[in-house]
């Protein structure tokens, strides 16, 4: 299958899930998830009209970005190294893993600099797998407490990663988990602003997420597939 089926597959699967929901299909956004493609194949993905692009590791992501940054819409998201900071402000619209403060002070100083806000997603390990980044549900509102006195940080939403060996409806809880943090969040009032998006709900399980509120889903192999 050639990635417009495929591309045409995942936006017909997103849709059903939409109107299963409830949902406007309008809601939701697809991040065509690039990191194991080539150059070219991130450019057919953008002639393709697929225009939110996820990447998580920047010495990986650098000749694409170079390349093709005034195209699409770049999210990083991946684990986010404090000392790699430097290399990838200003260059990424969102960065999805904001999970802990040590990063924040580091992206809010480095913004700073260049004078603009970092529109940022907090990172939450809902399912508590030891091997997942992201923080404890536990102290979640005590940090986005800290990160709302920080300056050049916009909070624009939550993210969270599933168990991967999880049957896609057995995800569900994560999914929910996230909806119902992001929802206290709203009411607790700790922005100055309503923080929407969700990103959540991969190739395996992006319909799921779907159904439980996902703003964005993050799909590399079902939908861009996978270089050697």
């Amino acid at each position: 299958m050639n990635l417009i089926a495929r591309k045409e597959e995942v936006e017909a699967r997103a849709a059903a899930a939409c109107k299963r929901s409830g949902r406007d299909e309008n809601e939701v956004k697809i991040i065509a998830v690039t990191k194991y493609v080539s150059l070219e194949t991130t450019r057919s993905v953008l002639d393709a009209g697929l225009l939110h692009i996820g990447e998580n590791r920047w010495q990986d992501v650098k000749p694409k970005w170079e390349a093709l940054h005034d195209r699409g819409t770049w999210h990083f998201i991946g684990h986010l190294q404090t000392n790699k900071v430097k290399d990838v402000i200003g260059k990424f619209a969102y960065i999805h893993s904001l999970d802990r403060m040590s990063l924040a002070k580091e992206l809010d100083k480095q913004a700073a600099a260049l004078g603009i806000k970092v529109n940022c997603l907090l990172q939450v390990n809902i399912s508590g797998e030891a091997s997942k980044y992201g923080m404890d549900p536990e102290h979640f509102f005590e940090f986005a407490e800290e990160v709302s006195k920080l300056q050049h940080i916009h909070i624009s939403g939550l993210m969270t990663m599933a168990p991967y060996e999880m049957e896609a409806d057995a995800t569900r809880p994560v999914f929910r988990g996230l909806r119902e943090l992001r929802d206290k969040l709203n009411e607790r009032h700790i922005f100055p602003y309503d923080i929407k998006e969700l990103s959540m709900g991969m190739s395996g399980d992006f319909e799921v997420a779907i159904e439980e509120g996902a703003t964005w889903v993050r799909l590399g192999t079902v939908l861009v597939g996978k270089e050697a």
